[in-house]
């Protein structure tokens, strides 16, 4: 290998004003490995992946690949020279089929014809190569989210992108898909390929990763190669100092609650999601719900809520659950799609549930200038990062846009809080203030209902464990409850 192969970055700054989100930055990235970058939200990995794919333009350094000046700025150009981006947000056209999806990535320009087929077909033979089976004819919506990662990353394949840049990959994927991934990520970085991956869980860095840079608040930490290092540094090198991470048990002995019994859900294509499921919440408890994504989370806690119909009976200290007369609350797992109007401010969206708030209103009306103080109580309460309430939530980090959805959630004292993975994707810190606001709802008397897939935030937060096996609840039974799901 000679010098200059790789992609090598070299003294890089980006400012945004006064924020300066990367700080003549040094990296390189090598062929034949995986390259992780660690940091938290707004560490910088997101600007420098941006800046490697050609979607941001730095200040000042330059970046190289193979000796060569990339075309920094200029995301298309990136593409043509092998360089490419597999985005946590998915960029497909959920009308369109498998391989019009295919076809349309390898478009040199909006005004080419396009062949589906024959455009398709490099991403398709890189498909069976990897082991996929792979629908060309199946329509994007009706895919699973793992089906749909596969077909982002076989976008790349069909131009033979020789370096992979893959952002969160893991954030909204089973156990069992997260295992396969890495199987691929292997056999690519084998093939000779560079795989950058920003990351948050350690865990899975430190299954997968040859190597590991970390970045925090814009500068560059350290790096090491993977075998020369381990969790508690990694984690000490991201945030400086490690969070606490314990939680205070409640001993379940809370008023009567929410009682569920013999719950039956239809999925959103008829089938039955969930059956013949009881279970109880009494206040002042976090209850988890374990197991592999798709096995009825999201429809329980939508009938939980009463957005999605269901038979059985769902009362709360005896009385049926309904809005009218119980404070309800939801943190869904998606803050993007599902939990935020990214068009709008922080204020605008506190204000989804917060116009009820009687204190802002003088009769059918708002009082701006009450709802303006208690906006910024909320982001100073809460600590969100922003610099006024009037700052639109698509600006903030992920952890802060999180942070958002969790303070609207928690700010009217619910009764009853269902949710749904409320840290995929989030980094140590921010992980660590949403348990913490969590355990401060339960102390205050709220039944909490915890879906997670995530094994280490369901015993560190859960008072009782069930697991969601195809629909039907199973009491608490680790790895034997995971396996039963995922067949």
């Amino acid at each position: 290998m000679t010098a200059e192969a790789g992609l090598h970055v070299e003294n890089v700054t980006k400012r945004y004003g006064a924020l300066v989100a990367l700080d003549a930055i040094d990296a390189t990235f090598f062929p034949g490995e995986i390259h992780a970058v660690l940091g938290e939200n707004g560490a910088g990995k997101s600007t420098l992946m941006g800046i490697l794919t050609g979607f941001v333009t730095p200040d000042s350094g330059s970046v190289t690949y193979n000796g060569a000046p990339i075309p920094v700025g200029r995301a298309f150009e990136c593409k043509k020279i092998g360089i490419e981006m597999i985005h946590q947000h998915f960029t497909l056209v959920s009308a369109f089929t498998v391989a019009e999806n295919l076809a349309l990535a390898r478009l040199p320009s909006l005004y080419s014809l396009a062949h589906v087929r024959d455009r398709a077909k490099p991403s398709l033979a890189a498909a069976e190569r990897l082991g996929w089976a792979v629908d060309p004819e199946a329509r994007i919506r009706d895919l699973s989210v793992g089906a749909l990662q596969r077909i982002e990353i076989l976008k790349a394949l069909g131009g033979d992108a020789r370096v992979l840049v893959f952002d969160e990959p893991t954030a909204v994927l089973s156990p069992d898909e997260v295992d396969d991934l890495f199987r691929v990520l292997r056999q690519l970085r084998d093939e000779g390929r560079i795989i950058v991956l920003i990351a948050h869980k350690l865990s899975e860095v430190m299954a997968v990763a040859d190597r590991v840079t970390v970045l925090r608040k814009g500068k560059w930490i350290a790096t090491s190669p993977l075998a020369e290092t381990n969790q508690t540094q990694l984690a000490t090198w991201m945030v400086g100092e490690l969070p606490v991470g314990h939680v205070a048990r409640s001993s379940g002995g809370g008023q009567p609650g929410i009682v569920a019994k013999g719950l039956s859900v239809k999925g959103d294509r008829g089938e039955d999601s969930v059956r013949n499921v009881s279970f109880e919440i009494r206040r002042g408890e976090i209850v988890g719900f374990g197991g592999v994504d798709g096995n009825g989370q999201v429809e329980l806690a939508e009938a939980l809520l009463s957005i999605r119909a269901r038979t059985g009976d769902i009362t709360f200290a005896g009385v049926p659950v309904s809005p009218d007369h119980l404070r309800i609350a939801y943190i869904p797992q998606d803050r993007q799609t599902d939990g935020l109007a990214m068009g709008m401010s922080i204020e605008d969206n506190l204000l989804v549930t917060g116009h009820r708030n009687l204190s802002l209103r003088r009769g059918p009306l708002l009082i701006a200038k009450r709802v303006h103080a208690w906006a910024r109580g909320l982001v100073e309460r809460f600590g969100i990062k922003a610099s006024s309430p009037e700052e639109m939530v698509s600006s903030l980090s992920g952890g802060n846009q999180q942070k958002v959805v969790v303070s609207r959630a928690l700010e009217s004292q619910p009764d009853l809080l269902i949710v749904l993975n409320p840290t995929r994707g989030l980094d140590i810190k921010a992980t660590e203030y949403v348990h913490e606001k969590m355990i401060e709802a339960r102390n205050g008397g709220a039944a909490i209902a915890l879906f997670t897939t995530d094994l280490d935030e369901l015993y560190a937060l859960a008072d009782r464990v069930l697991f969601l096996s195809r629909g039907e609840l199973r009491e608490e039974g680790g790895a034997a409850a995971l396996v039963g799901a995922s067949r």
